[in-house]
């Protein structure tokens, strides 16, 4: 009898298959464009290979000199200088953004709307838009308007000084739809009893904020957080129009030091390892950043 049971247990069922047969197309591409490249991109690491050579295998020597190549340290210091700046930034203005635009105002709707245009355009596109606004002559829209205060010209795409904080505003302004798009949805999400409750209680705006608000939008602030961040530590289209990583390497970051190795030294190997290293570094941030989140919540 427990046998025919364990016989019986073991037999798929029809919607089993069917699920499978329906998965299987999507499933194969996943395999083929996602997990094998990973796989091999992390074997690759460990190669010597120009394209044109055979590879060859040299351990950890990729790795080893990635820690004594001073270009690999600075990519990872406009990295991070680019994403510790901009991803709080810009989350701070997405917020503020949705708060004003979640009140009933007239043309809410259009505002909404303009706002959230940046977003649905392809960084190439923002950063061919930008590229003359920021000009560093006279000549820019940018240096134009700030001439009637007295203002400049500035070197905005020019100066090791300007670049990268150029970059980052292009980059905070195209996001910044998008994100609050997601605040207005965490804003939406909150009871309206709550407020309700703190006007009978006689709370303040700015109190009722920190103490309702705030608190009850950490799990949009967290999924905000991490995306923002993740995107930020992959930029690469902005920085490549805009500056192309100058001026002396200023905006050169770790995706373009990667598509460099690759693609214009004919490195895949140590371009592999550095993006093994880049993977490394997002998914440590992640785990980080669940970590807090996590706590926060038990607290």
């Amino acid at each position: 009898m427990n046998t025919a049971n364990a016989v019986k247990k073991r037999k798929m069922k029809p919607e089993y298959i069917a699920a499978i047969i329906f998965l299987l197309p999507n499933l194969s591409g996943f395999i083929v464009f996602t997990v094998w490249p990973l796989i091999y991109s992390f074997i690759l690491g460990f190669m010597d290979w120009g394209i044109l050579n055979q590879p060859t295998f040299i351990g950890v020597k990729n790795y080893t000199d990635i820690v004594k190549d001073s270009s690999f340290w600075l990519c990872l210091r406009n990295t991070a200088y680019y994403s510790f700046v901009k991803v709080p930034l810009n989350l701070f203005f997405s917020l503020l953004l949705a708060v004003l635009l979640n009140k009933a105002l007239v043309g809410r709707n259009f505002f909404r709307t303009i706002a959230f245009l940046p977003a649905v355009c392809s960084s190439v596109a923002v950063g061919v838009v930008w590229q003359p606004l920021l000009e560093s002559t006279a000549n820019g829209l940018m240096n134009h308007l700030l001439s009637y205060i007295h203002i400049g010209p500035l070197p905005f795409l020019s100066s090791t000084a300007w670049a990268m904080p150029s970059v980052i505003f292009v980059g905070i302004w195209k996001e910044l739809g998008y994100f609050m798009v997601i605040y207005l949805a965490g804003l939406q999400g909150i009871p309206s009893s709550y407020y309700e409750a703190a006007a009978i209680d006689g709370s303040g705006a700015v109190n009722t904020f920190f103490k309702i608000t705030l608190p009850l939008l950490a799990p949009t602030t967290f999924f905000a957080f991490v995306t923002s961040l993740i995107g930020s530590f992959q930029i690469f289209d902005l920085t490549t129009v805009l500056t192309n990583g100058g001026p002396a390497n200023a905006t050169n970051t770790l995706v373009m030091y990667i598509y460099q190795n690759g693609f214009k030294w004919f490195r895949m190997g140590y371009a592999s390892a550095v993006a093994l290293i880049l993977f490394l570094i997002i998914f440590a941030v992640t785990m980080i950043q669940n970590r807090i989140a996590d706590n926060g919540a038990v607290d």
